[in-house]
């Protein structure tokens, strides 16, 4: 067995190399130290625990919360030649005993377990008995009160490390704010955690948030999104909202399939299926679907209703455009689906009311055991509580602070209860009352920036990386929003913008191939423009497209500004996408003869983003960009002053973000007319705010 992580790698998953972070992370992880990894989807993360576990000494043990991500995995692993298995509900008694029996005799390298396993000592005095190499604790928010999903079984992972002696641990999310990640690194007690935060950004993906007032509206439009992109998932809030529109997507001839919590077991893993193995190009479903979906070539994700928080959201969008390709994500929003996410806010937040009502009703119907054998919608009847959820909240409370056990009931589908303290009473309970208040608190205020980004004029994906903490995120330049400040003329090129435009058509020539007088497409568009801006995305080694005498030859432009640049080059003929299940691009004659100079052009050209140079440190590199352009540092801090000034209570951005006083400060505009020119601007924050800061600028000038 090889030691070497690059040559295990190879040998076990058949890659060259690593994705960007994954290097650092499994050295740090080979060294001893714990690690919390947030990597967004698509970005790897698995890989990072995985390539570990067949290199270390022991068994990995994996707690993940879904049985069909669990299966996709170890499926996937055995299909390697890796020793792996899974431990959960879905696999009968015995079976689990001779797995567990295996687990302590050092028979499987990955072990992948469900979080509520650790209810049950006997499993924990298993554990034990094993040689444990690596804990990995996968969609780790869900441990915390104050992330999207949270999950109360996460909570007892805490004290299932002490009781394993703190095993070399490593937890991973694809979403999580600041306050997440440090409630992660609390409930965990990592030691000194290697902590790795790839970045947020998807810049293959396009958002739009479309307003909408009726249903009949909101069909009309999936049905179009559908049509043009073909596969996808459309998300909804409710179980009633996936059958229903399953069912009219349906009768309307598109292959679709539905997926929610209703169904059972193995009527959501065939659903799952399904979509996985392409025998269905739609899925409409609630939010547990897509967590570890591996179908890269999901071309768009909507949502039919607003979710209850940008995390819940931008995971959910992030399941489009795996394999980088461009991709859409559209959410159809109208503010009275708000109350459908105030319900599940109530259910997920019972108060102490409610809390001490399910108390007193498990006492009224205890038996002499102190049990209570009573289906949970009988409880909710009998404890006159509206929000059924807000009873199974309770209870997962009342668990959580000992005052009751769940059990299950042999031969039975409802679970039981048994009181643990049965001679405290309802007022008696001694639970954090204020804890409880401030995750409502913040699962309100979750929703209600949710809203605010639905009504911005802001840049959706920089309004979205500004609340997981990325402040100096740029425009993306392909959303709805920088799309509606448009309105670029037909010119001809520059000479800097002619050279860009033949260096990507040489890209695309790179990656293409000729055939007598045409040429015949390879690749997407998505994975050209991966290759000349140097991507290190799994997909680019493996293609050996670093090895390219283009690779990374655009590494300075970006890829919001070549994927929109790739969208007008085909607008005027200069490439070919070619249609169908994977739309590859091509040149045109009319492309080739512009790349070898021997025909001009003209084309709508994007607006261009600063971006940052690899080599130096943003500051630098913003500075020295700046003073290029005539940068006045005076000017500057006036218009910051005014900013503040106009700003009141609100966030400063709503007013203008820095980029743009970055632009009135290099081009100082005089006119209304020259201001409203300037991105960022738009015609709503023009009438609101402009002249204020056209007068900055002329004050500070000696303007008239």
């Amino acid at each position: 067995m090889t030691r070497d992580p690059l040559e295990a790698l190879e040998q076990h998953f058949g890659f060259r190399k690593f994705l960007n972070g994954q290097e650092r992370i499994i050295s740090s992880i080979l060294q001893g130290q714990d690690a919390l990894v947030v990597m967004p989807t698509g970005g790897g993360k698995s890989l990072c625990y995985q390539l570990p576990a067949v290199i270390m000494d022991g068994v990995t043990i994996v707690v993940s919360p879904l049985i069909a991500l669990m299966k996709d995995q170890v499926d996937a692993l055995v299909a390697k030649g890796i020793a792996a298995t899974m431990i959960n509900s879905a696999i009968g008694h015995s079976e689990q005993r001779e797995r567990i029996q295996r687990l302590r005799d050092g028979a499987y390298r990955l072990v992948y377990i469900a979080p509520e396993r650790f209810r049950s000592e006997t499993f924990t005095r298993a554990l034990k008995e094993a040689s444990i190499a690596l804990l990995a604790v996968d969609e780790a928010h869900c441990l915390s009160q104050w992330g999207h999903d949270f999950r109360p079984d996460y909570v007892r992972l805490g004290q299932a490390r002490e009781w394993l002696g703190y095993p070399q641990t490593v937890a991973l999310t694809a979403t999580a704010t600041p306050e997440v990640r440090d409630d992660i690194l609390t409930h965990l007690r990592l030691r000194d955690p290697y902590q790795c935060v790839t970045g947020f950004e998807r810049p293959n993906l396009s958002f739009t948030i479309r307003h909408v007032d009726k249903k009949d509206q909101k069909f009309r439009r999936l049905k179009a999104i559908v049509e043009a992109h073909q596969t996808g998932i459309i998300y909804c809030s409710t179980r009633k909202s996936v059958d229903e529109l399953a069912e009219l997507l349906h009768e309307d001839g598109l292959s679709v399939v539905p997926y929610h919590g209703g169904m059972t077991d193995d009527q959501r893993v065939r659903a799952q299926e399904l979509f996985i193995r392409k025998e269905r190009q739609v899925a409409v479903a609630t939010n547990a679907f897509g967590m570890g979906i591996d179908r890269s070539d999901v071309r768009f994700v909507a949502h039919y209703e607003v979710p209850g928080s940008v995390e819940a959201y931008y995971q959910e969008a992030g399941r489009a455009g795996r394999d980088g390709e461009p991709s859409v994500c559209e959410l159809l929003f109208n503010y009275a689906d708000t109350r459908t996410q105030e319900f599940f806010i109530e259910g997920n937040n019972p108060g102490p009311e409610v809390i001490q009502q399910t108390y007193r009703c498990l006492q009224q119907c205890q038996d002499e055991k102190h049990e209570i054998r009573v289906p949970l919608k009988d409880l909710a009847r009998i404890a006159d509580l509206k929000n059924s959820m807000a009873l199974s909240t309770a209870l997962s409370i009342l668990a959580r602070h000992r005052y009751i056990a769940r059990f299950d009931i042999p031969g039975e589908r409802i679970r039981g209860t048994r009181l643990l303290q049965p001679d405290v009473t309802a007022m008696g309970l001694q639970l954090d009352w204020a804890a409880l208040r401030e995750k409502e608190r913040r699962d309100r205020s979750k929703l209600e920036a949710m809203v605010q980004i639905c009504y911005s004029a802001d840049c959706r994906q920089q309004d979205i990386l500004r609340y997981f903490g990325e402040d100096d995120a740029g425009i993306c330049g392909s959303c709805d929003r920088c799309q509606a400040q448009g309105g670029r003329e037909f010119r001809e090129p520059n000479e800097e913008e002619c050279l860009i435009v033949r260096k990507a058509l040489s890209g695309v020539a790179r990656m293409s191939e000729r055939s007598g007088d045409t040429w015949q497409g390879k690749f997407g568009r998505g994975r050209v423009v991966q290759m000349l801006v140097g991507s290190r995305s799994r997909e680019v080694l493996n293609a050996r497209l670093d090895e390219l005498s283009t690779y990374g030859l655009l590494k300075d432009i970006g890829t919001a500004y070549l994927n929109a640049l790739f969208r007008e080059m085909q607008e005027i003929g200069l490439v070919r996408i070619s249609i169908g299940e994977y739309p590859l691009i091509t040149l045109t004659a009319k492309g080739e003869a512009v790349m070898h100079a021997r025909q001009s052009f003209r084309m709508r050209f994007p607006d261009r983003v600063p971006t940052v140079s690899p080599t130096k440190k943003p500051a630098e590199s913003a500075a020295a960009h700046l003073e290029e352009m005539g940068f006045d540092q005076a000017l500057f801090e006036k218009l910051k002053e005014k900013r503040a000034e106009l700003a009141g209570d609100q966030p400063v951005y709503k007013v203008f973000p820095n980029a743009t006083l970055e632009f009135f400060t290099r081009l100082r505009p005089k006119t209304r007319a020259a201001g409203e020119r300037i991105r960022g601007v738009g015609k709503h924050r023009a009438n609101k705010y402009l002249d204020a800061f056209l007068q900055v600028i002329r004050d500070h000038e000696g303007v008239s």
